[in-house]
């Protein structure tokens, strides 16, 4: 089954909510979580953006870090790019993707989607090379 993988971030409203998504697409059979460090709600640009490629959220939800129980992680990811990650103290492997965030894009709800499509299909990109190199 693997080890169970818990992306970090913030906020947990966006880069977290999206990698959580698409790895549980990915590896079904794998646990998955995502949690942040100051959790607040799912970003609706975020939603969108999996749905597009259809990954529902209706699941998902804001969590805290503190929620998290360390016996279920093996790998943490942190996900943060200009802001302070935050720590998870169990044992685990852990690497760091800095994207940037797409919440911080500011203007048209256009021009919004398209910064979170843009870093979704990074996270995608990344999560499918790292999942291809673990198997071999």
């Amino acid at each position: 089954m693997g080890k169970g993988i818990l992306f970090l971030c913030v906020a947990n409203s966006a880069r977290s909510q999206m990698a959580e998504g698409i790895a549980k697409k990915l590896l079904p059979q794998r646990q998955i979580q995502s949690a942040g460090s100051k959790a607040t709600h799912v970003n609706l640009f975020a939603a969108k953006a999996l749905e597009e490629i259809g990954i529902s959220t209706a699941n998902h939800f804001s969590k805290s870090v503190e929620s998290i129980s360390p016996e279920t992680v093996g790998i943490v990811i942190t996900l943060c790019a200009e802001e302070v990650c935050p720590i998870f103290l169990g044992h685990a492997e852990h690497h760091h993707w800095p994207f940037s965030d797409p919440a911080e894009v500011e203007g048209t709800d256009e021009e919004k989607i398209i910064s979170f499509r843009n870093i979704r299909d990074q996270i995608h990109a990344r999560l499918t090379e790292f999942f291809e190199s673990e198997v071999h």
